[in-house]
């Protein structure tokens, strides 16, 4: 042990200690808390966010402003009787049309995008524009070029089977014969050779060639030499003007198609920013074109109410945000789901939106004005899908003009003008009708057809009941491919973009091995990548009690294993069966290719999933990642009226009331579903499939006999001239938070 040395030898060393009084550092010294008795409201106050700090002084500063106009106006007048200012007790013939807020009606623009047209007008307007979700701009080559002729045939093939494939026609001629059944059933005249006189009549027709003088009705093409600027790659045609130019122009133009499906186009774009620009240029030149808006200064003066769909992607959400606040300029933005403004433009508070859009169907349970979170449905098939299988099934019968191609843009709007004029769902309009059509292609005479139908007008848009008839091989095809989906901003793993129990429910019927891999899964799997609610549950929570497992398979198997081939073999019941009050199973619905869950193998033998007896094997835990992107490789496709039955028990979480409630209000919109008597048999289906609840169950269209297609439009005009608005997003608050603004600002949980 070393001695204690004196402070002479320290000094002589030169090792004294010397105190200058200076502190080893700059910083402040923290005094640590008493960690036994401390508080903090850290962000535990409104005025402490800046979004709702905002609206606070606004309603502040309107509030000052009132009672400056009122003192005002007693000072003018010298007297005290003078009423208040309360612009909220006027009706809508009142004095003044301007909110509280000051916001004109005139000056809101209100934009609903779809994958077909584009819907644009201010809030003030009483229809909006409508053109085409399309531009057109210069491009080596046409779609009809690049892509493969639709519907998709082998020209090669010498007979029809051959040409759609052996299984398209089975399922066709199994629709004809079940139609056939169907209408005996409910004694209407069925002539036995019906089919043959249609394929006869349509294999002997030869088109009339019109001379150009004679045709009363030529369709007027687009210059493609009057583009503002010919030399720029960024000059294009938008809406009617893009279909309408030549096929055959020189130079060629290519049509570009943003959104598709619901969301954005990413297969056919090869970078996402010019998917995004165009997605901007587009809504950029409707605005000039359609609303008169030339002038970028002038755009700084109106606000702008954007309509997205119930289960968005963020990335497009914040996107649009971007666009609008950088690119436009708005004066204020604000966002609505369709199912949300749908209930504001028919006037309902609650009701089961179907909207049926061209290549999107959704389905969404309101309440209260809002969306119920664990009831969005979002099908990937709708109107352009009867479109095609209209054409395809009358190719399959001869039909005249063959060489169709839906690529090709006069081809197209041909083929939508024959589906709105001949489809139909009433069977009392079922027999053989003589009809005909002018094919007017540019550059070349009109031909003049006549066709044969018979029951193809009713078994096109009957694959809104049966999809496996539509076109599916290519809907999900270059999903993720430019845009990745969105993830949490504390846990960069894990997906947050919304879902819904009743999505998944519908993803499980197509392909069952979800069941057993979320059930296989950590619990708070679903509840990761799910928007946050109060209270979640699993997604069909009346299944308990029943001797079987999630996926419909006894408890003892945990993977479902696809049903065996065979026409003769009868399909298992989907993984989720819908039970009757009094405990009894409703009519089954067939499972799609892959089959529904819990059959055993062919021969007794046990299903490839189960282990030999003795061995255990540990479930494979997937993380949240994972689970996402084995769900966006399945198609979100099931029979219409199953989808709804599974939105209204989400919704309804076990309370009969609601169940009633949900089933009594269903409302059917969308340009999809202007099918005749399309509400007709949609009620009826759902009644075969909840015969108990037969005499609750009611659909119509939307109120106040409105075009179902401007429905959504409409309700978001009125959710723009709402007096009292908290959803609007201003320049500044999204220069200082960015698209963090979205988390305070929009009416459900984000």
């Amino acid at each position: 042990m070393v001695g204690k040395v004196s402070e002479r030898v320290l000094l002589r060393e030169g090792l004294e200690r010397t105190d200058n009084g200076m502190k080893l550092s700059s910083w402040p010294d923290v005094t640590p808390i008493n960690q036994k008795n401390y508080y903090t409201d850290y962000m535990k106050r409104d005025d402490q966010i800046l979004a709702l700090r905002l609206q606070g002084d606004a309603t502040r500063d309107r509030l000052v402003q009132t009672a400056k106009d009122r003192d005002r106006a007693l000072a003018r007048s010298g007297t005290a009787e003078v009423p208040l200012i309360i612009p909220e007790l006027h009706g809508e013939d009142g004095p003044s049309e301007t909110p509280p807020g000051g916001t004109d009606a005139s000056k809101i623009i209100v934009i609903h995008p779809g994958s077909q047209n584009l819907r644009i007008g201010f809030a003030s307007d009483a229809l909006p524009k409508t053109i085409p979700m399309a531009l057109a701009t210069q491009f080596p080559q046409t779609e009809s070029e690049m892509y493969e002729a639709l519907p998709r045939r082998q020209f090669e093939a010498k007979m029809a089977e051959q040409q759609y494939g052996e299984e398209w026609s089975k399922k066709y001629t199994k629709m004809s014969n079940d139609l056939k059944i169907d209408m005996r059933q409910n004694k209407r005249k069925v002539l036995p050779n019906s089919k043959e006189l249609v394929l006869n009549y349509n294999r002997r027709s030869e088109p009339d060639v019109i001379p150009q003088h004679n045709d009363p009705l030529q369709i007027e093409w687009t210059d493609v030499n009057a583009l503002d600027d010919p030399e720029s790659p960024a000059s294009c045609f938008i809406g009617n003007e893009a279909l309408r130019v030549p096929d055959d122009s020189q130079p060629k133009f290519k049509v570009w198609w943003p959104i598709r499906h619901g969301w954005l186009n990413e297969d056919d774009y090869t970078t996402a920013e010019h998917l995004h620009d165009d997605l901007e240029t587009l809504l950029d030149k409707a605005i000039r074109q359609e609303l008169g808006l030339t002038k970028n200064s002038t755009w700084r003066q109106y606000s702008c109410v954007f309509i997205i769909p119930d289960l968005y992607d963020k990335k497009y959400v914040e996107q649009v945000l971007k666009s609008c606040a950088n690119w436009f300029e708005f004066n204020k933005i604000c966002f609505i789901q369709e199912s949300m403004a749908a209930t504001f433009g028919a006037g309902y508070t609650q009701a089961c939106v179907v909207d049926v859009g061209a290549q999107k169907t959704s389905v969404t349970c309101v309440e209260d004005g809002l969306c119920v979170e664990d009831s969005r449905i979002n099908l990937k098939y709708g109107g352009y899908d009867v479109t095609e299988t209209f054409i395809k099934m009358m190719l399959y019968d001869n039909f005249p003009y063959q060489e169709i191609n839906l690529q090709r843009r006069y081809d197209f709007l041909l083929a939508e003008e024959l589906k709105m004029k001949h489809c139909t769902m009433s069977q009392a309009d079922i027999s053989v009708q003589l009809y005909e059509f002018h094919v007017r292609a540019p550059n070349q005479p009109t031909r003049k057809y006549q066709f044969k139908t018979y029951d193809e007008v009713i078994l096109a848009p009957m694959g809104f009941f049966d999809p496996d008839i539509f076109d599916n091989s290519t809907k999900i095809r270059g999903r993720r491919k430019l845009i990745d989906r969105s993830y949490n901003a504390y846990d960069v793993d894990v997906p947050d973009d919304p879902s819904s129990a009743a999505q998944f429910g519908i993803l499980a019927h197509v392909n069952p091995s979800l069941n057993a891999t979320t059930a296989n899964a950590p619990s708070q799997s679903l509840a990761d990548v799910s928007t946050p609610v109060k209270e979640k549950l699993q997604p069909f929570d009346y299944l308990k009690g029943r001797e079987s497992g999630l996926n419909g398979t006894p408890l003892g198997s945990k993977t479902a294993s696809p049903a065996p081939d065979g026409a003769n073999t009868p399909a298992p019941p989907s993984p989720f069966v819908f039970t009757a009050g009094g405990g009894s199973p409703a009519p089954s619905v067939n499972a799609r290719s892959g089959g529904g869950g819990g059959t055993p193998a062919p021969n007794g033998a046990p299903s490839a999933s189960q282990p030999p007896g003795g061995i255990s094997i540990e479930a494979e835990v997937k993380s949240p990642k994972t689970l996402a992107a084995e769900r966006d490789g399945v198609l979100p496709i099931a029979p219409l009226d199953l989808a709804i039955l599974t939105s209204i028990h989400n919704a309804a979480r076990g309370d009969d009331k609601k169940l009633r409630d949900f089933l009594g209000s269903i409302m059917v919109i969308g340009g999809g579903a202007k099918v005749p008597q399309f509400t007709a048999v949609l009620e009826e289906r759902l009644k075969a499939r909840r015969p108990d609840l037969f005499e609750r169950i009611l659909v119509s269209r939307s109120a106040r006999d409105m075009d179902e297609q401007v429905v959504v439009w409409k309700g978001a005009s009125v959710f723009a001239k709402l007096p009292t608005n908290d959803s609007w997003i201003t320049p500044f608050e999204f220069e200082r938070l960015g698209t963090r603004v979205l988390h305070h600002k929009v009416l459900w949980a984000w």
